[in-house]
């Protein structure tokens, strides 16, 4: 701790008669603090420097340098950035430092000072690393450009700095026109049109096309299909556009581009249909639809993209065609493969062909891990899922050796001023490497001052010991069993909830709006107030954790009635809509797990699976009990003729 803090700590403890005016002095340091934020963010140098003295000693003194020694990295040997790099090396204002002197060097094409100190940067963006490709190769490092051909598909947005490259590939003939229109098709997959009609320019004269062209394919891609002359197959750059007006239809209409794809098929060549038929195929399985596995058989054994891929397999589930899920992700890239969803479901396809040893092996490879599909390994290996042994708590000396860190305490201090952006930025930088001890030390720090998301940040990341009281935090319990045993909801469930909703910050609020431990949308929080007769309520009340939790609590009640007292289903709901959740049944009965990974959008199906996994861990540490996942996910009751129950729920 700096001796300044320290002085101040001792007088407020030594000197009871003093408190007010020793908390007024560190609220005007804050505040002189907050004004030199301010004045770096307009510019107003003078101001800053003003300020600085009067800030020297304090915890963020660092970041007043940091925004002072900013001009300074347009010079050419900026003595003050190196000698602050020196100072507080390996912190995270050190990277943002030489992150920004190092993109003054490189768009100065300083490449020598720039692969001098490009080594010492911890986590380069891709801007950077592109920069650094560019300088391997003004040095004529022959291998540069082998090792950035794998970016050539990879990376569909890229920043300026890797275009260099890119023009280098297509110069140097490693890029040919196969492969610029590959990135073309999963460029248009991505929703990356921008980027997509840039690449054109990369296609051989006689290939590329205007670009008034690509942009009324991209945009109005059915009335220019449509009119497409029938002798259009003599054409490379023709046959490829109408591939991907195929691709743009399907987005919204698959039948539609279905329909388009048999009427020119014969005229296009097998790569490119097959292309074709998996992008309809892709939006169909996303939408549920019958056909979906009709139309990827249609595609062939054409190499997909893994999105494309993946939704080949949630077709397969949802329709309990389990060779095809063995195939297809037999066939995936291995690193996709290695994910723990694919390694699961293939598991479950060996098992369903009875090949019970190798499915087995499977599970082993992943049971054990405190995610959802290690969860529902161990219910298939027939072990259930508990808490591990608790690790002894931290110590107060080891509290007080995390508490010392910089880090640390520049993290507290913008959590204490409000900056909770800054302040996750700092928590997150400091933990990297951190010991299991130091974890557990640093997340009981962040339980004492309130900072609960950062504790479980803290927790959730020990290797070998463990404390699941503060990987699964359970605060507000006065407050939220209470409300959960009111609603007769299931406090592992409603904690689960919380803790994917807001990891239990009160003021937390999304972007979309929504507000409070429970995440409460405005509309939502306004209907279930009124719902209820709560009176005099105002949105002002919406981030007060006892109105949050009434609210909150009333809201999933209600939602669960309404989809059959179904977690999986109120989930889903409780993120995207009641709507939504009852739409995304199947017409026949469906395991929880296959509706969960099923859900069309990455969000909400993301959010199934923590809220399940969750509420199994909380349900073990509550109840002292083993638990299973897939009890906890059942199965999902088919489409029934009253699905307009709580139609009127927002």
């Amino acid at each position: 701790m700096k001796f300044r803090q320290t002085i101040l700590l001792l007088f407020l403890v030594l000197v009871p008669p003093f408190v007010a005016s020793a908390t007024a002095f560190a609220q005007s340091v804050d505040d002189q603090f907050l004004a030199a934020r301010e004045a770096a963010r307009i510019g107003d140098r003078a101001k800053l420097e003003r300020l600085a003295p009067a800030l020297q000693g304090y915890e963020l003194e660092p970041y007043v340098e940091y925004w002072l020694l900013l001009p300074d990295l347009k010079e050419s040997e900026p003595v003050a950035v190196k000698a602050f790099l020196n100072r507080h090396e390996s912190s995270y204002l050190a990277e943002k430092l030489r992150s920004d002197w190092l993109r003054q060097l490189a768009r100065k094409q300083q490449w020598e000072p720039f692969e001098a100190e490009y080594p010492r940067l911890l986590q380069p963006d891709q801007e950077l690393a592109c920069y650094a490709l560019q300088g391997r190769r003004a040095r004529g490092d022959a291998r540069v450009l082998d090792d950035a051909l794998p970016l050539w598909l990879s990376l569909l947005e890229p920043p300026e700095s890797c275009y260099p490259i890119f023009e280098a590939l297509i110069l140097d003939k490693r890029v040919l026109a196969e492969a610029v229109w590959l990135r073309i098709r999963r460029q248009f997959e991505a929703n990356r049109i921008p980027a997509a009609l840039y690449t054109m320019n990369y296609l051989p004269a006689s290939q590329t096309p205007d670009k008034k062209l690509a942009q009324t394919v991209a945009d109005t891609p059915l009335p220019w299909l449509i009119r497409l002359p029938s002798d259009f197959s003599a054409s490379r750059m023709q046959r490829e556009l109408a591939a991907l007006a195929i691709q743009r239809i399907a987005r919204n209409e698959p039948r539609v581009a279905a329909d388009q794809l048999e009427r020119i098929a014969p005229s296009l060549k097998n790569g490119e249909k097959a292309w074709a038929w998996s992008q309809v195929a892709r939006q169909a399985a996303q939408r549920h639809m019958p056909e979906a596995m009709e139309w990827y058989r249609q595609a062939g054994d054409t190499a997909l993209s893994d999105e494309v891929a993946e939704w080949k397999v949630r077709a397969a589930l949802r329709a309990q065609d389990w060779g095809s899920v063995r195939s297809t992700i037999e066939r995936m890239p291995p690193a996709l493969a290695a994910q723990s969803a694919w390694v699961y479901w293939l598991g479950r396809s060996y098992r369903a062909g009875g090949r019970i040893d190798e499915a087995n092996a499977l599970f082993a490879r992943i049971a054990g891990q405190p995610d959802f599909y290690g969860s529902l390994a161990n219910d298939e290996l027939g072990r259930t899922t508990m808490t591990p042994p608790k690790a002894p708590a931290a110590t107060r000396e080891e509290m007080a050796q995390v508490g010392a860190l910089p880090g640390v305490q520049r993290a507290q201090a913008f959590f204490r001023l409000n900056l909770r952006t800054e302040g996750v930025r700092e928590w997150s930088w400091t933990l990297r490497g951190m010991s299991d001890r130091e974890l557990l030390a640093a997340s009981e720090i962040a339980v004492r001052a309130g900072n609960y998301d950062r504790a479980i940040a803290a927790a959730d990341r020990t290797r070998n010991e463990h404390d699941y009281s503060l990987r699964y935090l359970a605060p507000f319990g006065d407050q939220v069993r209470p409300a959960a045993r009111r609603e007769a909801l299931d406090d592992a469930w409603v904690y689960g909830l919380m803790r994917q909703e807001s990891r239990f910050i009160t003021s937390a609020r999304s972007q979309v709006g929504a507000s409070g431990l429970m995440q409460l949308m405005p509309a939502t929080a306004k209907w279930v107030a009124n719902k209820i007769g709560l009176k005099d309520f105002n949105q002002g009340r919406v981030n007060d954790p006892e109105t949050n939790l009434l609210l909150g609590t009333t809201y999933m009640r209600l939602v669960l009635e309404s989809l059959d007292n179904h977690p999986v289903l109120a989930s889903a709901a409780y993120n995207a809509g009641p709507g939504r959740a009852r739409k995304w049944r199947a017409d026949r009965p469906l395991e929880g797990a296959i509706y969960a990974e099923t859900i069309p959008f990455s969000e909400t199906r993301d959010y199934v699976k923590k809220v399940m996994n969750n509420s199994v861990y909380y349900a073990a540490l509550f109840d002292g009990k083993p638990q299973t996942l897939k009890a906890r996910l059942g199965v999902i009751a088919p489409r029934t003729g009253g699905e307009a129950k709580g139609d009127d729920l927002p």
